[in-house]
């Protein structure tokens, strides 16, 4: 059984209060119930929980208690123009849903935010799986800025349209063009409201790069070779520093696997999961 969740971010689930928690903001999740340890998976920048979809739905292992959410200010989940941390975000929905220990994969900025919140409660993940996860605090190239900086100008000059269609012609998306998920991934795109592109209220944080040592828990590690550089070098450094890191590399696969090839690494996944 699946539910459908709304978790007030500093407020009540189902009539029950959150303790901790802080500003008001709220997540939609769903929840499906099962057995054994929770598999929460955390979705990329622009995108929803329904990018998962696909994924799971090739996982083998359908008995398996499963969380699927809105990062917020995404989909159907939404800020309150407060600073915030899409890891203590995290923390406030594994608290309100009372899970002690999940497993955890994030795709893309949902690995930053898993990457992130493993580093912070180690206690509170058995296994870390990552999907071309971007990392806090990263330093990223001068191509990347620039393409980041005239997505976020056209957005903040009221131009949405143009900065849909630089987002929609971003190399991370080249090999995901090319694979039958592009419509949908296109779709998206043009439903996505841009207000990150406009003003993202994120607090700023050290950067992960310099506590990858303390990556202690099983980690997999799920990268494209058709990535951008940027995305490639926030790889090697996870695969080099972290303790126990198992990485596969898809040949001719991009940044959106979850999208690209989610029959070939939701079995990599189960296995790994156990």
């Amino acid at each position: 059984m699946t539910a459908q969740l709304r978790i007030s971010i500093g407020g009540p689930i189902d009539g029950a209060p959150i303790d901790g928690a802080s500003n008001g903001a709220m997540l939609a999740a769903e929840r499906r119930e099962g057995r054994g340890t929770p598999l929460v998976l955390a979705h990329g920048f622009g995108g929803s929980r329904r990018d998962w979809d696909a994924l799971v739905a090739a996982l083998p292992d359908t008995a398996r208690p499963l969380v699927t959410y809105d990062l917020r200010g995404f989909g159907g989940s939404v800020g309150d123009g407060q600073p915030y941390s899409h890891a203590d975000d995290l923390l406030a929905l594994l608290d309100a849903l009372e899970i002690a220990q999940a497993d955890l994969c994030g795709m893309s900025l949902g690995g930053a935010t898993a990457l992130s919140f493993a580093l912070d409660h180690p206690e509170r993940v058995r296994r870390l799986v990552l999907v071309s996860p971007l990392m806090v605090g990263w330093s990223w190239t001068a191509e990347w800025v620039d393409r980041w900086k005239a997505i976020g100008r056209a957005a903040r000059g009221g131009d949405m349209a143009q900065a849909r269609e630089l987002w929609w012609h971003h190399p991370l998306f080249d090999a995901l063009r090319e694979r039958p998920a592009a419509p949908a991934m296109r779709a998206a795109i043009d439903a996505y409201h841009g207000d990150q592109w406009v003003q993202d209220t994120q607090r700023p944080a050290l950067p992960d790069s310099e506590r990858l040592g303390d990556l202690s828990m099983p980690t997999l590690l799920l990268t494209g070779e058709r990535d951008t550089p940027d995305f490639r070098m926030i790889a090697q450094a996870i695969a080099a520093m972290g303790q126990n890191v198992t990485r596969i590399d898809h040949p001719h696969a991009g940044h959106m696997l979850n999208l690209e090839i989610p029959e070939v690494i939701a079995p990599e996944i189960a296995r790994f999961l156990g």
